[in-house]
């Protein structure tokens, strides 16, 4: 029997490594790249326009691959359990395809959608690509748990061997025999959605220096790949959170959308380490990609891993609710430059360094103004291009020291960390130019400058730039007790949770990789 296909993209926005789209050319007549465009998802209702504007920069993208093999994407409007049913019967499909996504509300979805498409006598195809391994099965191979520290996943990957190689972006020699049946109005009834019809305002943009889709993936892969020392010798601790262009691979937004698959990047890495001496987990790139599932396997296995509450791993915190305080970190009002020039270049560019999250998640949460890592993980989540749910949330439980790290006695100061790797505060006066008059003496702490100083540099504290919210000596000690006092409530079997030794330091958004 001759299919007539939908394959639906979701994440997995590339041609390449795509086995549920090979699946769905199989004994296929005809095929419907579908991408539903659900603006009021849970997904999608806290997206900053940054992150809008690469996904329409991934679907035109994708859209023009397509199109190279004589078919189309068609964006629908609407909801997944809406819209199918009606694409089911209008297109007489007879298969639906689809990369698997372990996301709760992901899975929620597919089983609907799964229901609707029995219904319907559509049959379903799922194949896992988005993560190096099926992560079912290696919460299977932990009896049904998942690993809570990095070592323990190390061993069961290890068990069942390296991922899967990638396979091939289908060509148009696999096509020939199958077609797309485009009307003239397909632009008007399928296009891809521009910023304004998403309601958000293009004005507010600044240069966008990491454009959504595939090609644009593939090239840095290959530009990093042609570095092979530095691709040899990368440990993530040793990079910068604050040179002034990226100091690791920005490929984490194209494999959050799924523009770059893991498994591609993982054996290009092999490839580049073959006979060479190269650094290691967990500070290796292939330790990055480690991480990454270390994450899902975590969002996956531990029930409402995005909350405190309900959450069977997670440190029960006291913390506060102040709405001033929280504005101030997030709009970058915080009265600390090192802080603030964080959260502005979150804002404009939509990525950060890993070292630059864990600055201001510490000082957001336990290290200063005590408020709940779920408040954080809200923001990074409209702001950030990687903004990848089980990261996201597993990190920010990492860095308030609620899950997994349990270290909460060290705390990042936000005026010296800065300091080791950017002495002068260029990073800052980037950022925040209003301060770039300020001498290198002051620029971490300028309320700490002399009149005289602030007048020559034009920019007074408390009025052209805040006072510090919170006095960060004082403070942390405090909350060092306060976190203690969280620790104490615990059940004892809690703290055999915590990493070992050579995790240690290991702390990291693997999102800023």
């Amino acid at each position: 029997m001759a299919h007539t296909c939908i394959h639906w993209f979701r994440k997995g926005l590339r041609l390449h490594d795509n086995p549920a789209l090979v699946a769905a050319l199989r004994d296929c007549k005809e095929i419907y790249p579908v991408f539903v465009l659900d603006p009021y998802s849970p997904n999608n209702v806290n997206i900053g326009i940054n992150r809008w504007k690469f996904l329409i920069g991934a679907l035109k993208d994708l859209d023009c691959s397509l199109r190279k093999l004589n078919s189309r994407l068609f964006v629908v409007r609407g909801k997944p359990d809406e819209v199918f049913p009606k694409l089911f019967q209008k297109w007489k499909v007879t298969r639906l395809t689809y990369e698997y996504d372990t996301e709760p509300f992901s899975l929620r979805r597919d089983k609907e959608v799964g229901r609707l498409a029995e219904e319907h006598g559509v049959e379903i195809i799922y194949k896992v690509s988005h993560t190096l391994y099926n992560i079912d099965r290696i919460i299977e191979e932990n009896n049904g748990k998942a690993p809570l520290t990095y070592n323990r996943l190390q061993t069961l990957v290890s068990s069942i061997g390296p991922p899967k190689r990638p396979i091939p972006a289908p060509t148009r020699d696999d096509m020939k025999d199958v077609k797309t049946l485009c009307s003239e109005k397909h632009e008007e009834n399928y296009g891809i959605s521009t910023l304004e019809k998403l309601y958000q305002d293009p004005e507010s943009l600044t240069e966008e220096l990491f454009p959504g889709g595939e090609q644009e993936a593939l090239r840095r892969l290959d530009q990093h790949m042609a570095r092979k020392e530095w691709v040899c010798g990368f440990e993530k601790p040793q990079t910068s959170p604050n040179s002034l262009s990226p100091s690791t691979t920005v490929l984490s937004p194209y494999m959050t959308f799924g523009c770059l698959s893991a498994r591609t990047f993982w054996w290009r890495l092999t490839d580049v380490y073959q006979g060479k001496k190269h650094s290691q987990p967990p500070v290796s790139l292939h330790g990055q990609l480690l991480w990454r599932e270390f994450f899902y396997t975590a969002g996956l296995g531990i029930p409402n891993f995005d909350k405190m509450e309900g959450n069977p791993v997670c440190t029960q915190v006291d913390w506060d609710s102040n709405f001033e305080y929280l504005a101030a970190w997030a709009e970058a009002r915080t009265g600390f430059p090192f802080i603030d020039a964080i959260m502005t270049q979150l804002r404009q560019e939509g990525w950060i360094h890993h070292l630059a999250r864990h600055a201001v998640a510490c000082f957001l949460t336990r290290g200063d103004l005590w408020i709940s890592w779920e408040e954080g993980q809200k923001v990074f989540e409209e702001l950030l291009l990687d903004g990848d749910w089980s990261l996201n949330a597993g990190n920010w439980q990492w860095l308030s020291a609620s899950t997994f790290f349990h270290q909460f006695f060290r705390v990042y100061s936000p005026i010296a960390f800065g300091k080791k790797t950017d002495k002068n505060g260029d990073y800052i006066k980037k950022y925040l130019p209003h301060l770039k008059k300020y001498p290198a003496q002051y620029i971490y702490e300028p309320w700490k400058a002399p009149r005289s100083v602030q007048e020559a540099a034009g920019c007074i504290v408390g009025k052209d730039y805040p006072r510090p919210i919170v006095e960060h000596e004082v403070i942390s000690k405090k909350n060092i007790q306060r976190m203690k006092a969280a620790y104490a409530k615990r059940s004892p079997h809690s703290s055999e949770e915590s990493p070992g030794k050579k995790e240690k330091g290991a702390e990291r958004f693997i999102g800023g990789q």
